[in-house]
């Protein structure tokens, strides 16, 4: 009798993995979308009214090879997904008078997220200077949903209801300073860059740069780097179809670029030469853009959005260094940004390390792993040199790109 293979989520449906190839396992992009399963994966007898078992009969040694090796890849793939998406025994998690912030866990190139979203929300906090735990756990919201918190035991997803639900508990409003003209343009600016020029993004990381995105996942164990082929190129599938019912991957590999190209131009011509995108002050917005916008800085090597940024639409290259280390003092971007190093850097500061996890942390006081205060504040690096805007000058980017 021959036998399928299916996950059974929490919700009342199975998937069967043997005949949807699309299923999608836990986007480590991530968004507010709910793109992601987990649950069990079983075997399931299934109807063989044809006979199509007893046909293999007939066949030639050579089919009935290739039948058998079938069988034994598909269960060897049911157990690398058990493996995969086993739930993790749920811990207790405090959250009386505590943000619990609950995202994917960080990727091994030294960026804090994949995921355009929860870099969005963990930047937002800092912005916010409100003190908050990481929850690398990768368990989604009830709604589905990768970033979502915990406050005071209710919890919140979906980035724009996270920070609507903080201003109202904790006293908080970045765009304080905003007129309601400026609101506006706000709320349209970050539409198109989260409903549009996200999808663009989508693509060039889970479609046409998937090699490059696999080698930056965070899977360890045995065989992880299979595990990794197999959620990187099942994520694949179920991008290419998310965007289709969106509109956008109804069109070509060139007319997605141009849409993305447009949204980043927009980008940047709203920006010019203001620190911030609404004026000398950062906003809400800010944080947005910088979670998107960091993808194609460093998450999308040798691409197309990569060249853009970091050649013709300088300024929001500028930009984002200018957040990354005002609001980002543990993250060092030691690839190819020589500019960008202090004169006193050594070798040793140009090696590549990973993100620390830090399980807690507060612009005003930031922690080791035992718990014990840290001088270097988001204005400063680790070496304590100071990392104010000032210290990025466009006069001297100009100078440097001519002596290339």
């Amino acid at each position: 009798m021959p036998w399928g293979v299916g996950l059974v989520p929490s919700r009342s449906c199975v998937v069967d993995l043997s005949r949807n190839q699309s299923l999608s396992l836990c986007w480590c992009a991530g968004s507010d979308e709910p793109f992601s399963f987990y649950g069990d994966i079983v075997a399931f007898p299934v109807q063989d009214p044809a006979g199509v078992m007893s046909g293999l009969g007939t066949d030639t040694w050579w089919k009935k090879t290739l039948y058998l090796t079938g069988g034994a890849l598909l269960a060897a793939a049911a157990y690398l997904l058990h493996e995969l998406l086993a739930i993790r025994k749920e811990q207790e998690v405090d959250s009386k008078d505590a943000i619990i912030l609950h995202q994917f866990s960080r990727p091994n190139n030294g960026v804090p997220s994949l995921s355009p979203f929860c870099l969005k929300m963990e930047t937002y906090l800092r912005m916010a200077d409100l003190p908050y735990q990481n929850y690398f756990d990768g368990k989604l919201s009830p709604q589905g949903k990768m970033p979502w918190i915990e406050y005071n035991h209710k919890r919140v997803s979906g980035t724009e209801f996270i920070i609507d639900f903080l201003e109202e508990k904790l006293g908080v409003n970045l765009n304080k300073n905003l007129n309601p003209h400026e609101r506006a343009v706000s709320r349209a600016v970050t539409k198109m860059v989260e409903e549009h020029f996200y999808w663009t993004l989508a693509y060039c990381q889970w479609v046409d740069n998937l090699h490059e995105t696999q080698k930056m996942l965070s899977v360890t164990g045995p065989l992880s780097d299979l595990l990794k082929w197999i959620l990187c190129h099942l994520t694949k599938g179920i991008v290419k179809r998310e965007m289709y019912g969106q509109g956008i991957g109804r069109f070509s590999e060139e007319e997605i670029y141009m849409l993305m190209e447009k949204d980043m131009r927009s980008l940047a011509g709203l920006l010019g030469d203001k620190k911030y995108f609404m004026g000398p002050k950062f906003s809400t917005l800010d944080a947005t853009v910088f979670g998107h916008l960091a993808q194609a800085m460093w998450t999308l090597p040798g691409t197309r959005p990569e060249r853009l940024i970091k050649g013709e639409l300088i300024n929001l290259a500028m930009y984002c260094e200018r957040i990354r280390r005002k609001f980002w003092p543990e993250w060092h971007d030691d690839n190819d940004n020589t500019f960008y190093e202090t004169d006193d850097s050594g070798e040793d500061s140009k090696t590549q390390t990973p993100l620390p996890d830090f399980s807690f942390y507060s612009r005003t006081g930031t922690f080791d792993d035992d718990g014990n205060s840290i001088s270097h504040t988001p204005d400063t690096d680790f070496t304590g040199h100071s990392l104010f805007d000032s210290d990025v000058d466009m006069d001297e980017l100009i100078d440097h790109e001519h002596l290339k």
